[in-house]
């Protein structure tokens, strides 16, 4: 038996956009849905179960912010935006909101490819369980669930923010630099801002600060981060 192919869902008012974009899906071997605005593909979501969302910001009737502030109230699915806004203002709201990353137009097709895959191989979607399940007090991080239990309950948190905290705890005490954290935790040249990541420890911290006495996750002034745990504790 042959598995179904992983569908994406373009939402992109441009039609030329469209087609081009499910063009180079189809020929990746996905199956690829169009919307033409925030409002069919908000409408559509639960019919379709897309795997990952191309979603652009600037449409009628709902933006893309919009789009993704809603979609994020009842889901995790990956999104990707694109836009044809390049300030920093722009790229750190929509991951404010939720997006796993962030192409400004013009863009190369192969990029977005690349991007798409790196997105559902963070997220788990690609069908590839090649990470554990990490536990430290009252902690636990498994990636192949794609869920993360603070005090044994489960927290939402977002594909990009998962793989973060995963590959921090793994590495205890190992200060990271932003840099690093951009080429190893999104695992392809990243053409963005380093304060991608700071956005993400931010959301991170407002779920995790104060969880627990014997780890935290620490900002090393001038240099990075690192998730910190007593010389005398570790997790499974």
């Amino acid at each position: 038996m042959t598995m179904a192919a992983l569908k994406i869902m373009v939402v992109d008012d441009d039609s030329n956009i469209c087609e081009l974009l499910r063009l180079y899906l189809e020929k990746e071997g996905y199956e690829a849905v169009i919307e033409e605005n925030g409002a069919l593909a908000l409408e559509h979501f639960d019919r379709e179960q897309p795997d990952l969302i191309l979603l652009d910001v600037m449409m009628p009737q709902l933006d893309g912010w919009q789009v993704c502030r809603e979609l994020r109230k009842k889901s995790d699915v990956p999104i990707i935006m694109l836009t044809a806004k390049g300030e920093v203002f722009d790229k750190v709201l929509g991951l404010e909101l939720g997006a796993d990353d962030y192409i400004v137009k013009p863009f190369e097709t192969k990029e977005v490819m690349a991007r798409i895959k790196a997105v559902l191989r963070r997220s788990g979607a690609d069908g590839q369980k090649k990470y554990r399940e990490l536990r430290y007090d009252k902690l636990s991080i498994n990636m192949e669930t794609f869920e993360m239990r603070v005090n044994g309950k489960p927290v939402d948190t977002p594909p990009k923010e998962m793989e973060l905290i995963y590959h921090l705890a793994s590495n205890p005490n190992r200060v990271f630099t932003r840099d690093q954290l951009l080429d190893e935790v999104w695992g392809f040249e990243y053409y963005g801002d380093s304060r991608t990541v700071d956005v993400h420890i931010k959301r991170l911290r407002e779920k995790l600060d104060g969880v627990s006495p014997q780890w935290t996750l620490k900002t090393v002034w001038g240099v990075g981060y690192k998730f910190e745990v007593k010389d005398d504790f570790k997790g499974d």
